[in-house]
Formats: structure tokens, sequence, C-alpha cells
């Protein structure tokens, strides 16, 4: 039976989901998956159908923030969607077959580990102070990847130049498939792959990713819908948190240094990829 104080616990998950989304990137999934499926016991599929919809919400409340203060490129985000929603409809259609024959315990540790052992480049790149000179090759002017914002931290304007467009596609598409599969944003392949692959500035990363996720959430939601996986008497709480949550992590993010939002980053990517394996073993 559904009571209220049920139906306040989901939006307060969303809360929380929609924040940590917003600031990391990541989308609410990170949050909202392991409290639905550990707390309340929801199978893992109803679980991704409900965060596959409420990344849709985290990209909606945030990515109209970022946009405002220039900090997402959609540019540069809408070249890089071609793959991630490819990967997603794939995703979605490995999905059916994967739940039908109970294999998530293998994704999960997989996943896990590939967490884990991404948090190697992300850390490096913690370590610096700041970036170098920027890094150039023929993606660099062809794919126009350029940017400019305003850092509120610094109080200065910040230019920067991407590059290396080819392997930022590739880890797209990967970031798409794993959103179909595990109903997540994706959203930590996707900083990494723009902060890291292509040397995009981390707040920018952040910002076009939160754009993103939504793009790629609603390619893999749909098929997750027809497979009956999306419960919408559960979802309206949820959302109603996801929103205020994404709300109020894009105000913070722009106040935020750059060393601050990659080290939150990076705890989160540590502790998601621990959860992961140990759910995937029977532990968790």
């Amino acid at each position: 039976m559904i009571t209220a104080i049920y139906l306040a616990f989901l939006a307060i998950l969303g809360l929380a989901a929609g924040f940590v989304g917003s600031i990391t990137g990541l989308g609410g999934g990170v949050v909202l998956i392991p409290a639905l499926t550990l707390l309340l016991g929801m199978p893992i599929e109803y679980a991704a159908g409900a965060s596959l919809i409420s990344t849709i919400a985290t990209s909606s409340g945030a990515a109209s923030a970022y946009v405002k203060d220039r900090l997402a490129n959609i540019r540069i985000g809408m070249s890089l969607e071609i793959a991630t929603t490819l990967g997603a409809i794939v995703g979605s259609l490995a999905a059916a077959l994967i739940y039908t024959h109970h294999l998530e315990q293998v994704i999960f540790i997989l996943f896990g580990l590939v967490l884990l052992s991404s948090t190697y480049p992300t850390f490096r790149e913690l370590k610096k102070i700041k970036r170098g000179r920027m890094n150039r090759d023929w993606s660099t002017d062809f794919f126009n990847l350029h940017g400019k914002y305003y850092d509120s931290a610094t109080k200065s304007y910040v230019s920067y130049s991407g590059y290396r467009w080819p392997f930022g596609e590739g880890v797209m598409l990967v970031a798409g498939v794993i959103s179909g599969l595990l109903g997540i944003g994706s959203g930590a392949l996707k900083v990494i792959g723009m902060d890291w692959g292509m040397k995009l500035p981390i707040k920018v990363t952040t910002s076009t990713s939160n754009f993103m996720i939504g793009v790629t959430a609603a390619a893999g939601s749909a098929i997750y819908w027809v497979m009956g996986y999306i419960q919408p008497l559960l979802l309206a709480p949820i959302l109603v948190g996801i929103l205020a949550g994404s709300y109020l992590g894009s105000k913070m993010l722009p106040e935020m240094k750059g060393r601050h939002v990659r080290g939150f980053f990076l705890v989160v990517l540590v502790l998601l990829g621990i959860e992961m394996i140990l759910r995937g073993v029977g532990i968790a």
C-alpha cells in the first residue's frame, strides 16, 4: 500500500538524486537506482525504468540553467549525442535479453570495474592545477570545438578548445549502450570522455553532460516503456524531487571551483563502482 510517508520518501530520494546528478553530470540514476533497489527492494528493471525518466527530468532542470549561463556547449553536445542515442537504443534492446536470462549480476560487476578503472585519468587531471596549452588536432576546427564562459569562482572568462572528437564519439557510444543496459544517464563516461579525452574544462563537461543525458535517456526509456518497466504512479514524487534537486545543483555549480567539482565527481565515481560490484556479487 502506497502511503504519504512512502511518497514523501520518494520525493527526498529524487531531491538527492537530482542534486548529485546536476553537480557531477552523472544523472540521477547514481543515487536513485541504489536507493530504490537496496532501501525499498524494488526490482532492478523497474528501478532502471524510473531512473531513465528521472534522468530526463534532471537534464531538463539543470541543462536549462547551464545553457543560460553558457556553461553547456550545445554544439559539442549535439555532435556527440549521435553516438549516445544509437548506443542507448542498442543497450535498451539488449536489456530485454539480459533481464529475461537474469544476467544482471555480470553487467553490474563489469560496469563497476569499468568505473573504478576510469578514476585514474580523473585523478590525474585532479592533480593538475590548471590546463597546459590548448591541445589541437584536425577535429578542433572541423567540428568547431571552441567555446567561452564566465567562471563565477575565479571572476574571469575562460576560453577553451577541445580535440580528439573521434575518441570522444567512441566513448559516447559506449556510454549510450551502458545507459540503455543499466537505466542510468551514463554521465560518468560522458564526463570522462569530454574531460580527459577531449580536454574540455570540467565545468563545461559536467554541464554539457547534463544536457546530453536527457536525450540519451529519452531514447532508451521508450523501449523500457514498451517492456512495461516504467510505473507512472511512483514517478510523480520522484520527478518533483528531481527537478528541485537539479535546479539547486545547477545554481551551485557555477560558484564551485573546477578542482572541487572534479574531486566530488571522483568520490561519487568510486562509490558507484564499489556499490555496483557488491550488488553484482550479491553482497549489497
